[in-house]
């Protein structure tokens, strides 16, 4: 993806350091986070300076590459299961991240450099599957078509094209007429600062709507079709995705809409039987209670947006039934229920 003439992926390993583009600023700012050992992509994944199902396990490929590089001779494999331990524990809901860190781990038993080998082969299957999914993808798109979408699934949260964006991409690109509707997905606000941002560099046309006007614009035809992420995926078909996906999917299937989940095969969980055995994150209520922008001369403040004595839940994903879900569109092919 192309920011101010450059090209960039989200996630990427220069020599032992791990740069992130930093989603936290963004869309006020442009900055790079440089993660110069595995606990400082532990703590950008945790802080969200990185976020997405594939970036993260992007991300945690790099950091746990880093800790073979890094480890001291005289305790290495107890260093290395350390760091494998901290990664996995940063967040409990994406899958990648955890099939990520099982593979370098893996490959890192023969030597660091196969350790970090692989992790550059996570790296790049990751934009292969981006692309194939928006090949998949566009074949659903026609011209005219005016697409719903929620959370950001695009190319800050799968290395390079995206999932959910990515048929998108692929469909503005190759000359069809679409417009986006953007969820601004509260409580960080990751439609309305990650993907807008993002559609406005690929000069899309879209706008971003209150995350609770998507069944209004369901039932008024203002939406044709509705392409979502996933941080996993479990056996029988069932979604975790950011939450509020739920009751897109809901509101989908009562207006006949069709509803698309777009991931890697890496995220499926094969262990997983349905959706009640997905962990999902509970994360700080300030992200409810606090929200953080640009005032007129544009300084960034933090502004307490909620009654000052009351507490929030946060959970941080909800899971949609395999029923709502149209179809699962990966690299390999598009999963029918």
């Amino acid at each position: 993806m192309n920011v101010n003439g450059k090209d960039y992926t989200s996630v990427w390993m220069e020599r032992t350091t791990v740069y992130m583009i930093d989603q936290n600023l963004l869309p006020f700012e442009f900055r790079i986070y440089k993660a110069e050992n595995y606990d400082d992509v532990c703590h950008a994944i945790s802080n969200m300076i990185t976020r997405g199902a594939g970036s993260i396990g992007a991300a945690a490929a790099f950091g746990m590459a880093q800790a073979f590089m890094q480890a001291p001779r005289n305790h290495s494999s107890a260093f290395v299961e350390q760091a494998y331990q901290k990664i996995n524990a940063t967040r409990p809901t994406a899958r990648d991240l955890f099939a990520a860190t099982e593979r370098v781990f893996r490959a890192g038993t023969k030597s660091a450099q196969h350790a970090v080998e692989e992790a550059f082969l996570i790296h790049n299957e990751y934009i292969k599957a981006g692309e194939k999914i928006a090949e998949y993808g566009n074949n659903l798109i026609h011209n005219g078509f005016k697409i719903e979408t929620h959370c950001n699934a695009g190319w800050l949260g799968l290395v390079e094209w995206g999932s959910a964006l990515a048929p998108i991409y692929k469909a503005a690109r190759s000359g069809k007429e679409i417009f986006v509707w953007v969820d601004e997905t509260r409580p960080r606000g990751q439609g309305a600062r990650l993907t807008a941002w993002e559609l406005q560099q690929e000069h899309i046309p879209h706008k971003i709507i209150p995350d609770n006007a998507g069944a209004h614009l369901m039932s008024r035809n203002m939406v044709d079709i509705i392409f979502v992420g996933a941080d996993r995926i479990a056996r029988n078909g069932d979604v975790a995705n950011k939450i509020g996906t739920l009751e897109k999917a809901i509101a989908a299937k009562a207006y006949g809409v069709p509803f698309y989940v777009c991931a890697p095969s890496s995220t499926f969980d094969l262990d997983c039987p349905d959706g009640n055995a997905i962990p999902i994150e509970e994360r700080p209520q300030d992200e409810v209670l606090y929200q953080t922008g640009r005032d007129d001369h544009g300084r960034l403040h933090k502004l307490l947006v909620c009654s000052p004595e009351s507490e929030a839940l946060n959970p941080a994903f909800d899971v949609t039934p395999a029923q709502y879900i149209t179809g699962i569109i990966t690299e390999k092919c598009i999963v029918r229920p």
